[in-house]
């Protein structure tokens, strides 16, 4: 069996007619030689698409299976199971597009999808409206703030905790940047792992446009947002709150509950496997009253002069669809096939099987803790958590690599990457993925760090 090529000679020749040149060479003779000696690759023959095959085998078995090495990180990816058929949905024909529907009229089925993705993450997020989908969490979060300039044009300084996703405050950073009026500030880390809204309570004045929270923060601590809330209503400032782990929200108050004017997250563990950082989808919400400068679009229902339900797009605030001094985002590309997954998958789980997951997560994760403890490794945090947590662990945040080369156990996430002051630690995160027999293998690679740095110091 031949490979396989594009043009026969014949192909070839036709074409280099049309164009009136005799040779390939030809169309490149403008090109000097040296350059063009110099450009050439060294490329072996072509392979037959059995050998191409085995040889595209042998190269994928040198990585690591996706079951090994076992990985308890977190930090803003989660592991969940995806069920099947969420990927048979978004496998119909129907909705392989990420565009936002240029005719609504003949988008039905792709609007009705964007008009439930809408509900489901106002319910989550406990506010009024929410968007058709940001790009990911991180982007949304500087979408907000940004959103909370429009709403407040006179102030300029944004308090965000120190305790938020590290690339979400970059991102903001980024996205601000060029804003001079935007000073942004930090609300430090307190003892217990939440933010010390009590070092910053009397500093939060008349300029500030929102406090930033994390819900759960980085560390996987249940941050104060009714505190930060109250902080921000003081000084007439909005509350925005980030959730990087969606399935929290199953189980906790809602940020709308808690105050917040803003909300927004990562879809990720709603459908979306892990993969090398992406891709993500953003959650936005907001109060009815903020919702003309809320980023996006919102999908609306509506009957048909016959009395016949239909989707509409009910605000497009993007500069295409309206005068690019009246936009509120050049947000273009709907995260369509990402906001799809996560409509399939809340869909199937519905209500209560959401909050039994996230009872499954939230007892993984303190079984393990308590099991950690009880080997000698301590929290490093005393707040409350969810299903990731901060242990102290200076020996195997030192040789973190080492022991998940030699254990097959990825143990966590040594923070010191992010945290200069946390370099003794790791994140650690547990999910209905981790079977009894992974958490063994944690918590022997996790205790038998320190013996052996022990001896080897000796």
């Amino acid at each position: 069996m031949s490979g396989y090529t594009p043009h026969t000679p014949a192909d070839v020749a036709a074409m280099l007619a049309a164009i009136g040149v005799d040779s390939i060479d030809a169309l490149f003779a403008q090109v000097p030689a040296r350059l063009r000696a110099g450009a050439r690759i060294a490329l072996p023959p072509g392979l037959t698409e059995p050998e191409l095959c085995q040889r595209m085998a042998a190269l994928a078995a040198r990585n690591a299976t996706p079951g090994e090495p076992v990985a308890f990180l977190g930090a803003g990816a989660y592991p969940h199971v995806v069920p099947a058929l969420v990927d048979q949905i978004l496998r119909r024909a129907e909705f392989a597009t990420a565009y936002t529907p240029y005719q609504p009229e003949v988008s039905q089925g792709t609007l009705q999808a964007m008009f439930e993705f809408q509900t489901f993450v106002a319910m989550l997020l406990g506010l009024d409206v929410a968007n058709a989908s940001m790009y990911d969490g991180a982007s949304a979060a500087a979408e907000a703030v940004l959103m909370a300039r429009r709403v407040l044009p006179g102030r300029r300084v944004v308090w965000i905790a120190r305790a938020l996703h590290p690339h979400y405050r970059a991102t903001i950073a980024t996205y601000v940047r060029s804003l001079g009026d935007v000073e942004l500030r930090e609300i430090p880390i307190a003892s217990d792992g939440r933010s010390d809204l009590a070092a910053v309570a009397g500093r939060i004045g008349a300029d500030a446009l929102c406090v930033v929270l994390g819900c759960p923060n980085v560390f996987g601590v249940i941050d104060d947002v009714a505190g930060g809330a109250a902080c921000a209503r003081a000084a007439g400032a909005l509350t925005i709150t980030v959730t990087t782990e969606p399935l929290a929200l199953a189980l906790l108050r809602s940020p709308g509950a808690l105050g917040a004017d803003i909300a927004v997250a990562e879809g990720q563990s709603f459908g979306l496997p892990v993969s090398y950082g992406g891709p993500g989808v953003g959650l936005f919400a907001t109060a009815e009253r903020h919702v003309r400068s809320m980023p996006g679009r919102i999908v609306g229902e509506t009957v048909d002069a016959h009395g016949r339900r239909g989707y509409v797009l009910t605000l497009a605030t993007r500069e295409q669809h309206i005068r690019r001094e009246r936009a509120t985002s050049n947000i273009c590309t709907n995260q369509g096939l990402c906001a799809l997954a996560v409509t399939a998958y809340l869909s199937l789980l519905g209500r209560t099987g959401l909050r039994e997951l996230a009872a499954v997560n939230y007892r993984t994760a303190h079984a393990v803790a308590a099991r950690l403890e009880a080997a000698g490794v301590a929290r490093r945090w005393s707040a409350p958590f969810f299903n990731e947590f901060v242990i102290r662990a200076p020996e195997a945040a030192a040789r973190w690599e080492a022991i998940a080369a030699e254990s097959g156990v990825i143990p966590g996430f040594p923070l010191g990457r992010w945290y200069p002051e946390l370099s003794d630690t790791l994140l650690v995160c547990a999910t209905e993925v981790h079977e009894p027999a992974h958490i063994d293998r944690l918590v022997g690679a996790l205790a038998g760090a320190a013996p052996r740095m022990r001896a080897a110091e000796r």
